[in-house]
């Protein structure tokens, strides 16, 4: 195994802390969901396959190299492809997480969403951490196809919900990325919660003001 400097040993722990608390909270369950982290070394860390978010050992994170290939660690996850090609279109990526989250999964599975904005700009703060929300067709869990479509949006979207399957979210560090993944599952909550009821929406201009004001990238309603 390479030499560990101190700042992966803090990304790993970091992983295991995050996941563990993302378990805790019930947004994902058994052995579903991954992380993945890019190092400083153009490497990344990821999480192991068939391994629970809630009991991760640091020392046995997937190390892979910039191609994705596996240099220590245990086998990453099956999902490995859909992580890479999110990283090969988002040049900001910094680590990505992908949880099968309860709200979030029923979302996509509704006939009436919109594939190029999953979910209307309900809060200021699902515009500002999440932006617009890409629907990818349904694939099964591990299929190299789905890395193909998320390539397919050109790394428009930090956000991508995979149909019946669950959130793929990027950011430019993991806190960043837990941050938007969060704000995406009480967001999709709001929709089922509000679905029906015709809520006040914010205005184009209300979103555009917030993408002026904090610098993000365009979000049409």
């Amino acid at each position: 195994m390479p030499v560990m400097n101190a700042s992966e040993r803090k990304s790993r722990e970091q992983i295991c802390l995050f996941a563990r608390s993302l378990f805790e909270r019930g947004l994902t369950a058994g052995s579903s969901g991954n992380i993945s982290l890019r190092l400083d070394d153009g490497c990344w860390l990821m999480t192991p396959t068939n391994t629970s978010m809630g009991f991760l050992d640091p020392a046995r994170l997937s190390r892979l190299d910039a191609q994705g290939d596996l240099v220590s660690g245990d086998p990453p996850s099956k999902e490995l492809p859909l992580h890479q090609a999110l990283y090969d279109t988002r040049a900001g990526a910094g680590a990505i997480v992908h949880l099968h989250s309860v709200h979030s999964v029923a979302v996509s599975m509704l006939p009436e969403i919109d594939p190029r904005s999953v979910l209307p700009p309900l809060t200021a703060y699902s515009v500002m951490r999440v932006g617009a929300v890409a629907l990818v067709p349904y694939y099964r869990p591990g299929d190299s196809a789905v890395a193909g479509a998320i390539r397919g949006l050109a790394g428009r979207h930090s956000a991508v919900l995979l149909a019946n399957h669950g959130p793929v979210v990027a950011g430019s560090t993991l806190e960043a990325a837990m941050h938007a993944t969060e704000e995406l599952e009480e967001t999709a909550r709001l929709y089922l919660l509000l679905r029906g009821l015709n809520p006040r929406l914010l205005s184009q201009a209300q979103v555009d003001d917030l993408v002026a004001h904090f610098g993000l990238e365009p979000h049409r309603t």
